[in-house]
């Protein structure tokens, strides 16, 4: 039942408006009257000023026709990573790339151009169907801002699907909760040639934390690293301050607590070792750090209704459907926490991210497929 050219063309469409995080005004107004003429009514919210862009999240809402079910939430997002700007698609041996050094859009494009068909198919096979909510967020790529700035009273739906991961066939249940850690350490400054006696380095604290601190793969359900380091002046001067930025992971929100006070405490004993007497005075290194919960565990148990949804409607395409765990953080996380429960679903992206990115012509026909028997079923 899927316009194979019809998707193919949407997809085409959209890839071609750059929406790099902040700037989705062009696709967002295309999208509102997209969606307009499929039958929706399209409110915007006020997401945009607070998380500085020229858009806010569109919520898109369908009534009932002919099925008088709960609401299904339908969630991809509006922005790309960069560089976006002059995105030139291309279609060669049926799958779409960019044509030159930008990344082609397919994350998230992919799922808007899937929702679309699947809705145009729905309507005009006149499928009956219960009220869908359609969520087009902004920001996402930065930090999930739109999702984290979004009213969840604009929404009627408990449980959802968010179109945003690669593959095909494949729902992600599970995504651990993250923290997001800032260190600024600050020292004493000094001649590096005539008196380093007399300062105390603030990346010589930082490198001593960080060769102590746990990082990497810490467990089989936690994660941390270290990211970016910023300091020092010139190579003659010991340094008085650096800012040290970075992260821990895990499914288990006690774990999470656990290795984020373990990445404190080596700052805060790295400075202790490191304090010393200078001109008879004691001088200690001091550590700042800032803790910013980034996005809460997701955890959608295998019996939830929006898995035995998919899971029927993949068997009535005589598909199976793969189900499992991911590492990353996405608007899933945040809806789950408002109580919707939402798995990620694969829309066929690949190589997102990077200049390579691609997706299969045919991958956005099967995703749109099983959408379609998603929303007869729901």
């Amino acid at each position: 039942m899927i316009n194979t050219q019809r998707l193919s063309d949407e997809f085409a469409r959209l890839a071609a408006i750059a929406s790099p995080s902040y700037r989705e005004g062009a696709i967002s107004a295309y999208l509102q009257e997209r969606f307009r003429r499929l039958g929706g009514e399209v409110v915007m919210d006020d997401a945009g000023p607070r998380a500085g862009s020229q858009s806010g999240n569109l919520v898109v809402r369908f009534p009932a026709s002919g099925k008088d079910v709960e609401p299904l939430m339908l969630s991809v997002h509006m922005d790309t990573v960069e560089p976006a700007d002059g995105v030139v698609p291309v279609l060669e041996d049926g799958v779409f790339t960019s044509a030159g050094e930008t990344v082609l859009g397919a994350d998230d494009k992919a799922g808007i151009a899937e929702i679309i068909e699947a809705l145009e198919v729905v309507r005009e096979k006149n499928i009956p169907r219960g009220p869908i909510e359609v969520v087009l967020t902004i920001c996402e790529e930065v930090g999930l801002l739109g999702a984290k700035l979004l009213d969840p009273s604009l929404l009627r739906s408990r449980r959802g699907l968010a179109l945003d991961t690669s593959g095909v066939d494949l729902a992600i249940c599970r995504a651990p909760s993250a923290n997001k850690l800032r260190f600024e350490i600050s020292g004493r400054e000094s001649h590096a040639g005539i008196a380093p006696e007399k300062g105390v380095s603030a990346i010589v604290v930082a490198a001593r934390a960080m060769a102590a601190m746990r990082l990497g793969r810490i467990d089989e359900q936690t994660t941390a690293n270290i990211g970016t380091i910023h300091g020092g002046q010139a190579t003659n001067i010991v340094p008085k301050r650096v800012v040290v930025e970075g992260e821990a992971r895990s499914h288990d929100p006690e774990r999470l607590v656990r290795q984020t006070a373990h990445m404190i405490a080596c700052f805060e004993e790295a400075a202790e070792t490191l304090a010393l007497v200078v001109d008879g005075e004691m001088v200690r290194p001091e550590v700042l750090c800032e803790v910013v919960s980034e996005y809460p565990v997701m955890d959608v148990p295998e019996s939830a209704s929006i898995l035995v949804l998919l899971r029927e409607a993949s068997a009535g395409l005589g598909r199976t459907l793969e189900v499992k765990g991911a590492g990353g953080g996405s608007d899933a996380n945040i809806f789950n926490g408002h109580g919707i429960e939402t798995v990620i679903l694969g829309t066929g992206m690949s190589h997102v991210h990077s200049v390579q990115e691609s997706v299969r012509v045919d991958d956005l026909v099967r995703v749109a497929e099983l959408l379609v028997e998603v929303i007869r079923r729901a």
